[in-house]
């Protein structure tokens, strides 16, 4: 199996390269489960970070990292976009994201209370990996539609033409592999 190696705050990973489309392949970021580079690129990451109220991730990959982000700044909590309607939310604000690894329509729900928690705030969003984008602006439009301010974009590692954006705070660039 090919591979890439990366270096995130210090840290060393082989990660596999897997093709996701007939001329496209990714290095396979995982950080789930990965405690070591979780808090090392949290530590990295808070430190390029303006000043906040509360943090917004999507609903998986990027939730421990959120997690050890708002426990550094000692932040009572975080919100998670959901990836679905659940029968506790009320009023919820919904959209919908294609992203690279997904590659298929998926929701994102902030449930009202999340919502108002978010209104007048300055919020950072959150994840492990920002590519095309889309992700990030399914947020974004969640986050202002909840009437929040968005104050930063930041992620372990951008990926492709990501890179080259300086609307977000990332540690490391992550090539394509186009074939």
């Amino acid at each position: 199996m090919n591979t890439y190696n990366i270096e995130v705050a210090g840290v060393k990973r082989d990660l596999p390269i897997i093709k996701i489309k007939e001329d496209l392949s990714i290095a396979s970021f995982v950080i789930l489960g990965d405690t070591e580079l979780v808090c090392a690129a949290a530590e990295e990451i808070v430190k390029k970070l303006p000043e906040l109220d509360i943090l917004v991730t999507a609903e998986a990959k990027g939730i421990p990292l959120t997690f050890e982000i708002s426990r550094l700044l000692k932040m009572k909590n975080y919100i998670v976009a959901r990836k679905s309607v659940k029968p506790y939310m009320d009023s919820p604000i919904i959209d919908e994201v294609v992203s690279i690894t997904t590659q298929k329509k998926q929701l994102l729900v902030l449930d009202e209370q999340d919502a108002l928690s978010i209104k007048g705030k300055r919020v950072a969003i959150i994840d492990d990996v920002i590519s095309t984008g889309e992700s990030i602006k399914a947020i974004e439009r969640l986050v202002e539609s909840a009437g929040g301010i968005i104050a930063a974009k930041a992620a372990i590692l951008a990926e492709g033409d990501a890179a080259n954006r300086n609307d977000i705070i990332f540690l490391e660039k992550l090539p394509l592999f186009e074939d």
